[in-house]
């Protein structure tokens, strides 16, 4: 009786499990069996896999602390917007298509799966009513996942039939928010801002009950829609509004940071720094928005006496240990603040240390390579600028930024000088070396030679060393890191080879370092570094074999030292308007014998700059100079004639038109009637951007009907007048022909 008694309880309690799985019967066990389901089982495992979705998110994306940030730290595909794969039930979407390969699912496509399943296996929908209480929850995880996998339309229809069939589900707010954020995706911001302004402005009585976390998850997805629109006064407005209670630490760090440069980038200096400064104190906020907000806090002062008490606490946060990821950033503020007061040592060792700290970024560095470049640009050492701007080029990847395209442009103008300061050194060295006798060039090797020898061994020595204590560097190291040397084989190897290459094979016994110790399997007497001929860097032989001896050779690198003494005069004076480098080089060249056709430009230049430099005395030398000896010249001709004023300002279409006419004359072959044309105009408009080539094809014309020597002396008028121009580089070419 017992055991019938059993088989009708476990035959009845299948019956009630059956039952109550019905999605059909609308009954409180069935109402509450498929809520519990599906909140404790499908919809929270789909949940995880959202939020794992979010944490990976978090984690991989990178800011870029140098731009404005997004207000949601993802990046999605400009142009990828997907339409919906699924049809069977309106708003989910259900259904994979037939013939499908299954792959496996990203975490977010895992959180759509499980929403997808929730509805299908427990949706209640009895006559058109939703009984089960969880599956509008279902429908905004569905629209969520589908948001975070860029299908916008497909997370708007999931959302649309919540709000739709759903009007007074505890979660409507959050679910108009995300369709919000999702309208603003598809650059339909205006359809965003309208429903945001609905939940918040509009229904005033209804934003009173809206919790505090909602009313900041509208503010930012209204920010977002304007910050998308262009309309940055209301991004900013909505951005204060979304920081008054910061319930999502995380997105209330990112909104003050991101309304903290927006001012920043308005010059809102005292705004600025009075946001970052409340992110700065924001106790629970993310470290990563803490530590760049007291970045930000020195970069936005305005008041000079706060510069010692920001430095103090550059100085703070980089003792820091917690800070090391973070070095190179601040020691590049730190050097920023120091350059700011004058402190130029100070800020040069700041942005070395930037560039030595480990984990450094690349952009970063492009940020601390410029500022070394200004500085010794501004001190006019040209050639450590170009070095560094060069680096600057090297480290970055980015070819469309505005900032780098500037860098570029500066490197290039630098190049003409790097090289030509090349050449005036180097020649200088080799005429110098040419001119002492065979007794002093040897010596002068010899002692070259040693200084080498030192220098390799010390270098050496000091690599052995720290392989010696573990501290092989990169590539060299090998067992436990702090191992004795010699129980390193690639450290004694590396070693062997040193010693090797340094002493040769020597004899295992006592003052093994005398020169006169003869190599293992060797019967010399010389010391093994003169033995050992492969290394040309010590053999004598080899630097005394390239001293030029012919007077041919060293003369034509003086010429070539001199044409470029010319150049880098010009450089300094018309490109870089550095007056006193300018008068150095073209003084210089004014004593080394230079060729006749230079004296002319030569004293010119000198006439101008000490004009402009206000020496009165040496500017009417260089000019009494001209007149005496080249009074026919151009030049002679604009030194009497100083205070000519132009009374009348000729359009430059004008002078387009006049240019085509004289061309014109040159092409008919009237050589004379164009060079009188273009004298009688040129007058009129000196400052002219087209003067060059009116004086280019003066000068031709003048090389048609005039002799090689009247060419001559136009074109190097052109050259002299109009250095920097393409006019004035190819009349130089022209000379250099005519003169071969």
């Amino acid at each position: 009786m017992k055991k019938y008694t059993q088989k009708i309880i476990v035959i009845l309690i299948l019956f009630i499990a059956a039952y109550s799985c019905s999605t059909k019967k609308d009954t409180v066990i069935n109402r509450n069996f498929h809520a519990i389901t599906t909140k404790f089982n499908v919809l929270f495992n789909g949940q995880e896999a959202f939020n794992k979705g979010i944490e990976e998110i978090n984690t991989g994306y990178k800011d870029d602390w140098f731009n404005r940030l997004p207000i949601e730290p993802i990046v999605f595909e400009e142009d990828k917007i997907v339409l919906e794969s699924f049809n069977s039930n309106p708003g989910a979407g259900f259904g994979a298509a037939s013939g499908e390969e299954k792959k496996e699912l990203t975490t977010f496509e895992r959180a759509e799966e499980k929403a997808v399943k929730a509805i299908q296996k427990h949706g209640m929908n009895i006559d058109g009513t939703e009984h089960n209480r969880q599956i509008d929850n279902a429908y905004l995880l569905l629209g969520k996942s589908r948001y975070y996998t860029q299908r916008f339309i497909p997370a708007i229809d999931a959302l649309n039939y919540v709000i739709a069939n759903y009007p007074q589900a505890d979660l409507i707010a959050e679910t108009k928010i995300w369709r919000a954020k999702a309208n603003t995706r598809i650059d339909n911001e205006e359809t965003a801002i309208e429903a945001m302004k609905l939940l918040l402005i509009v229904r005033d009585s209804l934003e009173a009950d809206l919790p505090d976390k909602i009313k900041e998850q509208a503010h930012t997805a209204l920010a977002m829609a304007y910050v998308k629109s262009d309309s940055m006064q209301n991004a900013k407005k909505h951005l204060q509004l979304a920081t008054r209670t910061l319930k999502n630490r995380a997105q209330g760090a990112r909104n003050l940071f991101i309304l903290g440069q927006i001012y920043s980038d308005e010059n809102k200096k005292d705004s600025a720094f009075s946001v970052f400064n409340k992110l700065a104190n924001f106790k629970k906020a993310p470290y990563k928005y803490k530590i760049h907000a007291n970045i930000e806090l020195a970069k936005n002062f305005s008041k000079d006496s706060l510069s010692n008490t920001l430095l103090e606490r550059m100085q703070k946060l980089i003792k820091n240990r917690d800070n090391r990821p973070y070095l190179d950033e601040l020691y590049y503020q730190t050097g920023v603040l120091h350059q700011n007061n004058d402190s130029i040592k100070l800020a040069l060792n700041n942005y070395n240390n930037s560039l030595r700290a480990k984990n450094g970024s690349d952009k970063q560095k492009t940020f601390t390579y410029e500022k070394l470049g200004d500085l010794y640009f501004k001190d006019s050492e040209y050639q450590y600028a170009s070095a560094y701007y060069d680096s600057v080029l090297q480290v970055s990847k980015d070819s469309v930024d505005i900032r780098i395209r500037r860098i570029k442009r500066k490197y290039r103008n630098l190049s003409s000088l790097i090289k030509f300061e090349k050449i005036v050194t180097t020649n200088d060295s080799i005429v110098k070396i040419a001119s002492l006798s065979k007794d002093e060039q040897k010596q002068y090797f010899e002692n070259y030679i040693e200084k080498l020898k030192k220098t390799d061994e010390d270098a050496a020595q000091l690599r052995l060393n720290q392989m010696a204590f573990g501290n092989s560097g990169p590539g060299l190291q090998s067992g436990k890191k702090g191992s004795w040397y010699f129980y390193n084989n690639q450290s004694m190897s590396f070693g062997k080879t040193e010693f090797q290459k340094i002493w040769g094979n020597r004899r295992l016994e006592d003052n093994w370092r005398w020169s006169e110790k003869a190599t293992i399997g060797s019967k010399a007497t010389k010391d093994s570094v003169q033995v050992n001929t492969v290394n040309l860097r010590y053999d004598l032989n080899s630097y005394l074999s390239t001293i030029p001896y012919k007077t041919a050779t060293i003369d034509s690198l003086k010429i070539d030292r001199n044409q470029a003494l010319y150049e880098l005069g010009l450089i300094y004076k018309e490109q870089f308007k550095n007056q006193n480098l300018a008068k150095s080089r073209l003084e210089r060249l004014a004593t080394l014998n230079p060729k006749k056709e230079l004296i002319l430009p030569i004293n010119w230049h000198l006439y101008q700059i000490y004009n402009s430099l206000g020496d009165a005395e040496k500017s009417e030398m260089h000019k009494n100079l001209i007149l005496k000896e080249y009074p026919d010249t151009k030049f002679a001709q604009i030194i009497l004639n100083p205070n000519e004023i132009v009374t009348e300002e000729v359009a430059l279409n004008k002078v387009e038109k006049e240019y085509k006419k004289m061309y014109y004359l040159y092409k008919e072959g009237k050589f004379e009637e164009a060079v009188l044309k273009i004298d009688a105009f040129i007058t009129t408009i000196p400052n002219a951007n087209l003067t060059p080539k009116f004086e280019l094809l003066k000068a031709y014309a003048i090389g048609k009907y005039k002799g090689k020597e009247a060419y001559k002396i136009a074109l190097e008028f052109v050259a002299v007048s109009y250095g920097n121009t393409e006019e004035g580089k190819k009349a130089k070419e022209i000379i250099l022909q005519i003169e071969k």
